[in-house]
């Protein structure tokens, strides 16, 4: 896939493909099971439905960074020979690629969404940069509490107000952390290090996803606490 010397497979999936279906699956699990518990769809719901299968998958992401840091900057070498050969960006290319269903789950494989998206971000070939640490912090703390807040949502396995707690401190977090990382984007040397589309096409308009998805969230978990119940998800 996304290496110049690893063969071809028969059985394999562009790589944006194979995320696409993973937060397909996780998402939609969700909301099924939402309507059958409640009988009806609600919003807010189906938001974060997605919002945290998204989330769960970029923190699996995120270990494989921690993990496979090592590897990181030769092969972000690899992705910007690349970008030069093809005229393509990094990271499309990245998700373009075919991945072997059989490595489907390889750390090796997920680690290369970091190196091409280094080119964006050098960030994530420097271990001192706040960008590397604040994505490793969030693939390791933050899967637990997103898993539960998911089913929290989804079937109301704890009490409204607990939930509500544990929501308004994950999604201040995730409002903190990614509105520094915007400032950073865009007053510090990143916006020195890329043009103005891919500026806001590959750094601003993700990470801006990560401040205003969470503040619904943090509406969303007040409601919870005040109403001490899950009305405002649809039960």
């Amino acid at each position: 896939m996304s290496s110049d010397t690893e063969p071809s497979s028969r059985w394999s999936a562009p790589a944006g493909l194979l995320a696409g279906f993973a937060i397909g699956l996780l998402a939609v699990s969700g909301v099924v099971a939402h309507y059958a518990l409640h009988g009806g769809l609600n919003v807010f719901h189906i938001l974060f439905s997605v919002f945290f299968s998204t989330n769960l998958m970029i923190c699996y992401w995120e270990m494989c960074l921690f993990f496979r840091r090592d590897q990181i900057p030769a092969r972000a070498e690899y992705w910007r020979r690349r970008q030069d050969d093809s005229g393509r960006a990094a990271a499309l290319e990245f998700l373009t690629s075919k991945v072997p269903l059989k490595r489907s789950l390889s750390p090796t494989i997920w680690a290369d969404v970091w190196a091409a998206y280094s080119l964006f971000d050098s960030a994530y070939v420097n271990r001192h940069s706040y960008g590397f640490n604040a994505d490793v912090a969030n693939g390791f703390a933050t899967p637990a509490s997103t898993l539960a807040l998911y089913i929290a949502f989804t079937g109301g396995v704890m009490p409204a107000i607990a939930a509500g707690i544990i929501g308004a401190m994950l999604c201040w977090q995730w409002v903190y952390m990614s509105s520094l990382y915007l400032v950073l984007a865009f007053l510090g040397r990143k916006r020195n290090q890329v043009n103005t589309r891919d500026l806001y096409a590959f750094l601003i308009g993700p990470n801006i996803v990560w401040v205003l998805i969470p503040i619904v969230g943090l509406y969303v978990s007040i409601r919870l606490i005040l109403d001490d119940n899950f009305s405002v998800l649809g039960f």
